[in-house]
């Protein structure tokens, strides 16, 4: 594989893995998103990539996961003499001390990259999230109101990892990074040198662990990108954050930039459409966030089929096979389906439409073991009924889902708007090789997503 990848990258779930590949290939940098650590054989069938990036679950493991996860990925960022190591986190930081830490992530990586510091970059402007004085926002849906993290509707309630802190250096605190300076926003907006200048006095005044670069706008992107690409150049760097790292580097790297002979140019990557689908799509919504709910009310070309989310958290096999059956029969009929999660005992009649939006999360669902039961459900009717498209919302059922495919990479098709990519499916499988998904967060999609998947982008 030559030239070898200036950037490796590891998602710590597979919707931000891919969010990070359509932020590579419409940059116009070569990227290509791995479903596990490549070992050398895979890598050398490989096209020559700007970009290699691993997809992974890191954020629903515990820190002692964490590690046998993650040694892997430091040990290939080594070998392949890449100049950026980027851990991809959620663009809303969702982390604890006990599940997803970020600590964790980086007191493991750290020890693959030359530079005693690491960056982290707190906003990803185009998903409507920003960091001032340290301090992170996100908006609650695609163009929703803007809450201060510890305040929105949804994450500051998250199942699993709820952020009952705004400020990223106090919650970043309590997994181990103690020493975080910020560099406030107010430097990048005066461009690349002053944003330099505020970097040498946060790392000798006093020594910093690591560098919290707020993020206002989108425009702050270049300064960024520039200070940290010119750093990597001279020694090696772990970049912490959304996709927006990528995207700032992207501005940095002229030369990988350049069109080569057949290579898709930036101006074509951000031009791709989403076509309309050969055959019926399924689609699996495993997030119980208020956005998916919206976006299913907002799906008239879809059967919907109500999985009940208790039983299969309960790794109940009569009702996973029901739902199999259910599902596979109408896509056999050539009809497009939705399988829904639901409010456990509350029958989809009592939840109209128009109310979805505030159905609450239900309480006392296991939502590990819930995510884990969507993928054995993907699994199962893609067995029985090979797809030309699906899609996945839900963080981490978009992670056991594709993780329980026969499939070894994904690379970028078309953007689907607000932090979802259309992918293609690399697999030894010749009846998933080809395919096409999306897999997008419970935050993340425009209210049209999934009717996008079945008619594309109408002009």
């Amino acid at each position: 594989m030559s030239p070898r990848p200036a950037v490796v990258y590891y998602g710590d779930d597979f919707t931000g893995a891919t969010d990070t590949l359509g932020t590579a290939a419409r940059a116009g940098l070569r990227a290509l998103l791995f479903l596990k650590t490549p070992d050398a054989a895979r890598l050398e069938h490989a096209c020559a990539l700007d970009v290699l990036g691993i997809a992974g679950a890191a954020r629903a493991m515990t820190p002692e996961q964490m590690q046998a996860e993650l040694r892997p990925v430091a040990t290939l960022f080594r070998s392949l003499g890449a100049r950026v190591l980027h851990y991809k986190t959620c663009s809303t930081f969702d982390s604890a001390p006990h599940i997803g830490s970020i600590g964790a992530a980086v007191r493991v990586l750290r020890a693959a990259v030359e530079q005693p510091w690491t960056a982290i970059v707190g906003g990803q402007p185009n998903l409507g999230r920003y960091c001032l004085f340290g301090n992170l926002f996100a908006a609650a849906g695609s163009g929703g109101e803007v809450f201060r993290i510890d305040r929105h509707p949804t994450m500051s309630r998250h199942p699993v990892t709820p952020m009952d802190e705004a400020d990223l250096r106090l919650h970043l605190s309590k997994q181990g990074l103690k020493d975080v300076c910020a560099v406030p926003f107010t430097a990048a907006a005066r461009g690349s040198d002053a944003l330099d200048t505020a970097l040498r006095q946060a790392l000798n005044t006093p020594p910093a662990d690591a560098v919290l670069f707020d993020v206002a706008d989108a425009a702050q992107l270049a300064a960024i990108g520039h200070v940290l690409w010119a750093r990597a150049r001279n020694a090696t760097l772990l970049a912490v954050g959304p996709s927006s790292v990528v995207d700032a580097l992207a501005m940095a790297m002229p030369a990988q930039r350049e069109e080569r002979g057949g290579a898709p140019t930036a101006r074509t990557m951000a031009q791709a459409r989403v076509t309309p689908a050969q055959g019926p799509v399924l689609v699996l919504a495993g997030s119980l966030s208020p956005v998916t709910a919206r976006q299913v009310a907002a799906s008239p070309s879809f059967d919907i089929v109500w999985l009940d989310a208790d039983k299969l958290a309960q790794r109940d096999a009569a009702a996973l096979a029901s739902h199999a059956d259910a599902i596979s029969h109408s896509l056999q009929r050539g009809h497009n389906v939705l399988a829904c999660t639901r409010e456990p005992h509350v029958s989809h009649s009592a939840v109209p439409s128009a109310s979805l939006s505030a159905t609450p999360s239900p309480r006392g669902l296991d939502a590990q073991a819930l995510a884990r039961a969507g993928g054995d459900l993907l699994a199962k009717v893609l067995a029985t009924t090979p797809l030309k498209r699906v899609g996945i919302a839900g963080g981490d059922t978009s992670s056991h889902a594709v993780q329980a495919l026969d499939a070894w990479g994904l690379s970028y098709v078309a953007d689907m708007g607000a932090g979802a990519s259309l992918c293609r499916v690399h697999s030894d499988n010749a009846t998933l090789d080809g395919m096409e998904i999306m897999l997008k967060g419970g935050q993340m999609g425009t209210v049209d997503v999934f009717e996008r998947l079945v008619h594309g982008d109408i002009a």
